[in-house]
């Protein structure tokens, strides 16, 4: 066996479902056969809850504690093709997923549960398990973090280590969840980091690597849209990233413990964006004359401008790579953005609403202390990491400039995928790093050829 904790657990769970012949196993339902599971293998969690989706595809979610604090729980989240309810379908293929800052699980991979302007089959996770690829993926701790919340301080510890070790658990419940479902052994399942996401994927596969092969869980990596490190030819992104390095230090010195890169609070602001320019597209909107660069937009105008141009978010501070924006789009006679290129605007306002509040400050501080070349505890290890790479990346996003990070790497099969509609000098205006997952032709730009490169491997 590959994974030794593993076997212990289906001997257990063998042993419990056998301790008793007259106890058929139809008398214990799949729910509790995965719970019994879970709690031999140690892990915490709730009693897992199904959620029926279009097209014979089922979403399961569970809550694992991983912590003595209020807020020191991950959701673990599941879709998957069904044989019939509560019985996934046999899956040689998973792909646990991490999402990145602002957006959980469900507005992240799982858009069209939750955003009405999006068809029902329009997202990843729902296109790769009507594939018979099996999507996990979790919420990382703050996600659960209300909006009434006002104290922050049990974020003060919280760090990208923090989330390394949560998606352990996560993989550790899939692996579980999928060996006493006929999946697991010898199946491969790949990790997909998505922005900060990927950063957390890096350094997850980093420690990782340091394990006998036999307590290795990923067997496939797919950064998307994320660098962890510049290369030579990126000298002026370094520089932007210690400059965003030291604003955020001071405040975390300071006592800040909650916040980013928008400041304290930073889904708040987004979630108005969303919806102001859902309510009132047409008012003036009362946003900063900074974010729009005009004395009085619409609440429309603001919105594609937030999503086509983030330098107007961060003023004075730079973004990661130069016109750098969440969904591209189409400027108008000034040069500023006026209407999305990619993505429906009804579709980019209800994601703006399903951001959440708060994010914990100390991995944002580290991520750009990583990017300005400062020593971290992160990436010491990347040249043993060996597993297939495919990096996607949004050509209005972070794009090429993720591919130097994938050359730390160990890996020699890595492919790239940059996805693109004009040339680097007109990136502000291309594919962005949201339309990787909202615009109209993702599924064939994007998830397509991430199901190809899974299946290949």
């Amino acid at each position: 066996m590959r994974r030794t904790l593993s076997l212990w657990v289906m001997l257990a769970l063998f042993v419990a479902l056998r301790a008793n012949p007259g106890e058929a196993r139809e008398e214990m339902s799949q729910e509790e056969q995965w719970t019994r599971s879970l709690v031999s293998a140690g892990l915490t969690a709730s009693s897992v809850k199904r959620e029926s989706l279009a097209g014979g595809l089922a979403h399961y979610t569970w809550k694992v504690r991983v912590g003595t604090g209020k807020y020191d729980a991950v959701t673990v989240h599941r879709v998957v093709r069904e044989a019939r309810p509560w019985i996934p379908a046999r899956s040689s293929r998973a792909v646990f997923m991490v999402h990145g800052d602002l957006w959980g699980f469900v507005p992240a991979f799982l858009t069209n549960t939750c955003v009405s302007t999006m068809p029902e089959d329009r997202s990843v996770a729902a296109f790769l398990a009507s594939r018979d690829v099996d999507v996990w993926g979790l919420d990382l701790r703050w996600v659960g973090v209300p909006e009434e919340e006002k104290d922050f301080q049990f974020m003060a510890d919280w760090s990208l280590q923090t989330h390394v070790k949560d998606v352990g658990t996560g993989l550790a419940l899939a692996d579980v969840v999928r060996r006493l479902s006929g999946n697991g052994g010898d199946d491969r399942m790949f990790l997909l980091g998505w922005s900060r996401g990927a950063t957390i994927g890096y350094a997850y596969l980093d420690g990782e690597s340091q394990r006998p092969r036999a307590q290795r869980r990923v067997d496939g990596f797919v950064p998307m849209d994320m660098p962890v490190r510049f290369g030579p030819d990126a000298a002026q992104q370094r520089k932007w990233a210690c400059e965003r390095y030291k604003v955020l230090k001071a405040d975390r010195v300071k006592g800040r413990t909650e916040g980013g890169l928008l400041g304290p609070a930073p889904g708040i602001p987004v979630r108005q964006i969303g919806w102001l320019a859902d309510q009132y597209p047409n008012s003036a909107s009362q946003l900063p004359v900074g974010l729009a660069g005009l004395p009085k937009p619409t609440n429309r105008q603001a919105a594609v401008i937030a999503a086509g141009d983030t330098a107007a978010l961060l003023k004075p501070l730079q973004p990661i790579t130069p016109g750098y924006h969440l969904a591209g789009s189409i400027p108008d006679t000034s040069g500023l953005p006026d209407k999305t290129a990619f993505t429906p605007e009804p579709t980019l306002f209800d994601y703006f609403q399903l951001a959440v509040p708060y994010q914990s400050l100390n991995e944002v501080v580290e991520t750009e202390a990583q990017l300005c070349g400062l020593d971290v505890p992160y990436d010491d290890h990347l040249q043993d990491v060996k597993v297939p790479v495919l990096y996607i990346g949004a050509a209005g996003g972070v794009g090429r400039y993720g591919e130097y990070s994938t050359r730390l790497l160990g890996s020699t099969d890595v492919t790239h995928l940059i996805v693109r509609g004009r040339p680097e000098a007109e990136r502000a205006l291309d594919f962005g790093h949201a339309d990787l997952f909202l615009a109209r032709d993702a599924r064939v730009r994007v998830w397509q050829p991430l199901f190809q490169w899974l299946q290949a491997h």
